[in-house]
Parts: C-alpha cells; sequence; structure tokens
C-alpha cells in the first residue's frame, strides 16, 4: 500500500508538471508572436548605394515578423542577392531591435550594354548597376554584353583583374581595356598609345615598365608598348 501510495504521488507530480508546461506554451505562443516582440526597430548599417527599403523588402523585414522567427542567415542570403551587397549579417536585439551590418562592392569598370547605357561592373564582373552616362573614374571595357544587375560577366575577368589594380597617377592616362587572344589583355592610353598587356599577372613590374616609356621614350600617337612577356 505505501509503495502504491508513492507511485500514485510520483504520477500526480508529474502530470502536474506537465500540465504546467502546457499552460507555459500556451501561454508563451501568442506572447511570442504579438507585437510587444516583434521587429519593430530595424536599423540598416553600410548602405550607400542601396536603399533601407530594398534592404527590408529582401529580408522579410519589411513586415515586422516576430522576432522569434527572423532567420538572421536566411535573411542575410537574400540580402547579399542584392546587386550592391558584398555581405551582410544581423544582429537581433530583443525584444524589438534588428541591426543589419553590410558591406557594399565598388564599381571599378564600366562596359556599353548594346542599348545606349553603360553597365557599372565591380572587380568580380558582378553587374552593380545600368546608367545612362559612364560614371568619371571607371574604366572603360570593350568585352561582351552585361546582363541585368545582380548577373555576373565572367568574359571580363583577366580585364577586370588589370583595371582593379591600374595605379591612380596611371590610371588616368587610361581610355579602355579589351581582352586579347589567351586571356591577354590590351590598353588604349591618351594620346593614341597602345599596351599589349598579355595576362593579368606580374602587374606592378608592367604597370612600372610603362610609365617609364611613357616618361622617357617620347613616343607619338600610334606607337605600342609591349610588356607582355
Amino acid at each position: 500500500r505505501v509503495v502504491r501510495r508513492r507511485l500514485t504521488r510520483r504520477r500526480r507530480v508529474v502530470l502536474v508538471a506537465l500540465g504546467a508546461v502546457v499552460v507555459l506554451a500556451a501561454l508563451a505562443w501568442p506572447l511570442a508572436h504579438s507585437r510587444f516582440l516583434s521587429a519593430t526597430v530595424v536599423r540598416v548599417v553600410g548602405n550607400d548605394r542601396t536603399t533601407v527599403a530594398a534592404v527590408l523588402d529582401a529580408s522579410g523585414l519589411a513586415t515586422r515578423p516576430p522576432m522569434i522567427d527572423v532567420n538572421g542567415a536566411l535573411a542575410a542570403d537574400r540580402i547579399e542577392a542584392l546587386p550592391w551587397v558584398l555581405s551582410a549579417r544581423l544582429e537581433l536585439h530583443w525584444p524589438d531591435g534588428v541591426v543589419v551590418r553590410m558591406t557594399e562592392r565598388r564599381a571599378v569598370a564600366v562596359v556599353a550594354d548594346g542599348s545606349a547605357g553603360w553597365a557599372e561592373l565591380d572587380r568580380t564582373g558582378r553587374v552593380l548597376a545600368t546608367v545612362s552616362s559612364p560614371p568619371s573614374g571607371l574604366v572603360h571595357l570593350s568585352t561582351g554584353s552585361p546582363g541585368p544587375p545582380g548577373t555576373t560577366l565572367g568574359s571580363a575577368a583577366p580585364s577586370l583583374t588589370v583595371a582593379a589594380a591600374l595605379p591612380v597617377a596611371f590610371k588616368a592616362m587610361v581610355t579602355g581595356v579589351s581582352p586579347s587572344p589567351g586571356d591577354g589583355v590590351d590598353l588604349a592610353l591618351s594620346g593614341g598609345i597602345g599596351v599589349v598587356f598579355g595576362t593579368a599577372t606580374q602587374l606592378p613590374a608592367k604597370f612600372e615598365d610603362v610609365a617609364s616609356l611613357l616618361a622617357g621614350a617620347g613616343l607619338a600617337s600610334g606607337s605600342v608598348i609591349d610588356v607582355s612577356v
């Protein structure tokens, strides 16, 4: 009889505990999905070319979802799919705050898009935006046909490697970069001088050689400098 009483008491304790868990879960679910624990305070840091509205739409934060439903990794992946975004991460600050920290890509070149416009590219060939006129300070490429923003122009890889590495003083003289056979690159310089650059290797030495010849050789228009070897 004593054993039976003890077992009965234990069963009652277990049942009471289970009932308490069920009641707490039933109360916690609506509380966790209430407006008091929703992502109502969202701050975006590091955006310059990407609008806050675009970030909120891509991440799903525009609808102010419950904090418990915010998937930081998934939202970051969706934000990184935006043309200008290189990387993104989310920080959750309970009970209602989210901080989106992002790093944007940098345009290094432009290429004609075939419809009287220009596509801005970063060093990986990612199409960042299409514009009606090329922004100043960007190298002009003559390669391939770019797709819409967010796509990648793979054929421009060697030219972009050279364009991204151009020294500031030398960059001002470059009027165009174009591909040549065998993954090579040719440069067009102001004054009608051409450069057979070869592959995108040994860049500092090639830049130095071209700069030295331009400074001391007195080259005329139509001259060609070959630093491919």
